[in-house]
């Protein structure tokens, strides 16, 4: 079994709420067994460019309710070369560090099993922190639930001023290539129309939908566009609609980074904090090349291999049917 004396953690590509409870599990869980802890400012470009500080139990302090992450985070290009692997290496070893904490989504974990792979010594673990909830191997990532709250939250005050004024309201959220926010947040707002990535939905039977629903006295409607449906931009959806559905007037919002901020929610606090802690221990028993994930109220692992298979991915099959029957 690989013994580890000190680790590092950083977070990568997009915030989300519950990576700041995540930071500081791992912090305090490492600190409890006698590791020392250093921070990583800006994700994989703070590892090149050698931003890292020593953490302490103090470092952590009061920051369960912050949203975003204390430790930054960036996009850094010069990590997916060898050349930038090389300088990352270099940092990590002159420090006597001899294991990571990665807290990301799919680009994350990309970059760190490919790091892993190249430099074997440096033992690494994932913990799964995207919006999106788009990993295998785990039910819910960190931050989603934060982020569909604040879907929830919003859409419910557009649904309030769309129905005083008999409006339809198009309103997409985040989700490039995962759904999962916006058949959530329809189906618990009551949408009428959901559009997703990972389902095709014909304009003829979004306008025929609006127009019976306009038939059958509502007096509002509301769709949920995910920004990766293969339609295209929410605008673009609005428009074609627009030509005709004459029954309502038609506005456009789109939610973009609100849903990223705000104090995390408290399942991802709880979850943070069980991500956080399972991580350092798997660390200390021996693990590499491993996420640590949320099966059936359990952390389990996952290779991250396996994590990053985007095939295995897929939305639940009774809320995709009852998106179509609860809307009529």
């Amino acid at each position: 079994m690989r013994k580890i004396s000190k680790i590092a953690v950083l977070t990568s590509g997009g915030d989300a709420p519950g990576m700041n409870p995540c930071i500081r599990a791992v912090v305090r869980t490492a600190i409890y067994h006698k590791l020392q802890v250093v921070g990583i400012r800006q994700g994989y470009k703070g590892l090149i460019e050698n931003d890292m500080y020593d953490m302490v139990p103090r470092s952590v302090s009061n920051i369960l309710s912050l949203g975003g992450t204390i430790l930054k985070t960036a996009r850094c290009l010069e990590f997916r070369t060898d050349e930038g692997m090389d300088i990352a290496y270099k940092n990590l070893k002159e420090k006597g560090i001899d294991a990571l904490v990665v807290i990301g989504g799919d680009g994350t974990f990309t970059g760190a099993l490919r790091f892993s792979r190249k430099f074997p010594d440096i033992a690494v673990i994932g913990v799964p922190g995207t919006i999106d909830n788009d990993l295998c191997g785990t039910t819910y990532t960190l931050g989603f639930d934060t982020a569909t709250n604040t879907v929830i939250e919003a859409i419910d005050k557009i649904r309030d001023t769309a129905d005083a004024h008999d409006r339809l309201f198009f309103i997409e959220v985040m989700g490039r290539d995962s759904g999962a926010i916006a058949l959530r947040a329809g189906i618990s707002c009551g949408a009428e129309a959901i559009l997703l990535p990972e389902k095709e939905t014909a304009i003829a039977d979004l306008i025929d939908g609006l127009k019976n629903g306009a038939l059958n006295k509502k007096s509002s409607s509301i769709v949920i566009v995910a920004e990766g449906d293969k339609h295209g931009g929410v605008y673009d959806i609005a428009r074609t609609v627009e030509k005709e559905v004459k029954n309502y007037d038609i506005k456009v919002t789109i939610l973009g980074h609100l849903q990223r901020g705000g104090s995390p929610s408290s399942f991802d606090r709880i979850l943070g904090s069980r991500l956080g802690f399972a991580a350092v221990n798997a660390l200390l028993a021996g693990e590499t090349q491993q996420m640590v994930g949320l099966q059936a109220n359990q952390i389990l692992m996952t290779s991250l291999e396996e994590a990053l298979n985007l095939h295995e991915f897929r939305l639940e099959d009774d809320l995709l049917k009852m998106m179509e029957i609860l809307s009529i």
